[in-house]
């Protein structure tokens, strides 16, 4: 299981990269990977994700962290009332002035606490001024909807499984960035040296067509044989402006992945430096590439975080469904004098007071809660579904890309041999030639079937390794297997 810590993306490349002038535009495999990697767009994009998922996980710790809070009050009053001893009317002016300062923090075990000290001071025309200073401590705890620290963690634990979820989520785009860009680069390296089986067939169809015009100007030959050495040298520089523009293409395909920024006159000049040399002796293990898949494709790993976000869902809608009943318990001691520093000093008399009590509440029929409920529970079992369908998908595309590597192993081997005895029957239809019992369309023939097959190993060995890296991406090695580690700071 591959392990995260912050989001910020570090290449570690293993093994020794070719150390090529960026003046010459040399690039090899190895290079176009970190260049995508560091250069890539849309990975820049993604990488933001993971980021802003951290920041909904911190919102979550901050409900845990303690508030400090202030309030002042001044309460000015001009009335009249009516003694009841004499009946008659009076005056009264009052003038109160109310401060409170505290400290509150709620708990995952479903409590609050308040800790506060405050101060009153009360002047009025019809009697003496009186301060008082109060030490209060309040606690509400909660007994049944929303006790205990597995439902009121929930939200933070969902919010750290969304942020894994998303580093996850960046591996594996990662990981497809990485295999697109060694295919594009593959498929670039089979273009370039199409254009070279070309520009060597054009050069020998024109040495063919020249060697029969000066046949033909002695008269060894009739005119006629040199109509199928132009339509074969007309046929070769066809396939040559064909490949000149599937190579261009292959270049363009490949500069958006790893230079989205490359000014068009630089593009043209680049040169893969990488050959396809290959082992086709690889022997695939089916069980083993399957288990890895299983283990490792970042996929799985995202979709068994995404459930277990969804069953903490479900803790917190069937908690919903409880009553709720709090206990309450608020504790105070006061002091009062006629001065606010005495109102203090007297806070270690008798003055005290205290509330206990219970606060009970339920909905009557429950049906926000009973649907809530529902629906996490039904995401749930989609979450479920969906995990062991992307399981079944993962070992689907594993023995997709085991088939593939397998075919084009064996092609590797096949194309060699054809293209071996091609060679072999143009040097004997150039032998018959020359002897005067073959024909120049028998020569052409023969040089047609020798550059198709040998575009033909050329594609077979560059699918082979189109098709290794499909399978590395497949089992969800891919990014390890190119020492590649995303990681974080101080990792």
């Amino acid at each position: 299981m591959i392990r995260f810590t912050v989001t910020t993306l570090w290449i570690l490349a293993a093994g020794a990269l070719y150390a090529q002038s960026e003046s010459s535009w040399g690039l090899s495999v190895e290079e176009a990977v970190i260049k995508a990697l560091q250069n890539n767009r849309e990975l820049r994009v993604q990488q933001l994700v993971p980021v802003i998922a951290g920041a909904f996980e911190k919102i979550e710790r901050g409900v845990y962290d303690p508030e400090l809070y202030a309030s002042f009050e001044h309460i000015e009053e001009i009335a009249s009332e009516t003694s009841r001893s004499t009946g008659g009317q009076f005056s009264v002016e009052g003038d109160d002035v109310e401060a409170e300062l505290g400290l509150r923090q709620r708990l995952p075990f479903g409590t609050e606490l308040e800790a506060s000290v405050a101060s009153t001071r009360s002047i009025s025309n019809r009697a003496p001024e009186q301060q008082q200073a109060r030490y209060g401590l309040s606690i509400t705890q909660q007994l049944l909807r929303g006790f205990g620290t597995t439902v009121n963690l929930a939200s933070l634990r969902q919010a750290k499984l969304d942020t894994l979820a998303s580093q996850y989520e960046l591996a594996g785009f990662t990981q497809a960035l990485v295999a697109e860009v060694e295919t594009a680069y593959w498929n670039f390296v089979a273009a370039t040296e199409a254009i070279a089986v070309f520009e060597q067939s054009l050069e020998l169809a024109q040495s063919q067509l020249d060697e029969i015009e000066s046949r033909i100007e002695v008269g060894s030959l009739s005119k006629n044989q040199a109509a199928a050495a132009r339509a074969e040298l007309a046929l070769q520089q066809q396939s040559l402006i064909d490949a000149q523009s599937e190579r261009s293409q292959r270049l363009y395909e490949l500069m958006r992945r790893i230079y989205p920024d490359l000014p068009v006159e630089q593009v043209l000049p680049l040169q893969a430096t990488s050959l396809p040399d290959i082992d086709s002796s690889l022997q695939a293990d089916r069980q083993a590439h399957i288990q890895l898949a299983l283990q490792a494709r970042p996929e799985i790993e995202e979709a068994q975080l995404r459930l277990q976000r969804e069953q903490l869902e479900t803790v917190v809608t069937r908690n919903g469904r409880l009553p709720q009943l709090e206990l309450f318990i608020n504790l105070g001691h006061s002091g009062y004098a006629d001065s606010f520093r005495q109102s203090f000093r007297e806070n270690d008399g008798d003055n005290h007071d205290y509330t206990v009590g219970f606060e009970f509440s339920q909905v009557l029929g429950q049906r926000a809660a009973r649907a809530r409920d529902r629906i996490a529970q039904a995401q749930t079992e989609q979450a479920e579904q969906a995990l062991a369908n992307l399981r079944s998908l993962v070992r689907y595309d594993v023995l997709l890309a085991l088939n593939e590597l397998e075919r084009a192993q064996k092609q590797v081997s096949a194309s060699a041999v054809t293209r071996s005895y091609n060679a072999q029957s143009l040097a004997a239809e150039e032998d018959r030639f020359e002897v005067g019992s073959g024909t120049s369309l028998d020569v052409a023939r023969a040089q047609r079937d020798l550059v198709q097959s040998r575009i033909a190993e050329i594609q077979a060995r560059v699918a082979y390794l189109i098709a290794k890296v499909e399978l590395y991406r497949a089992d969800g090695s891919l990014l390890e297997r190119r020492g590649i580690r995303l990681g974080g700071e101080g990792d």
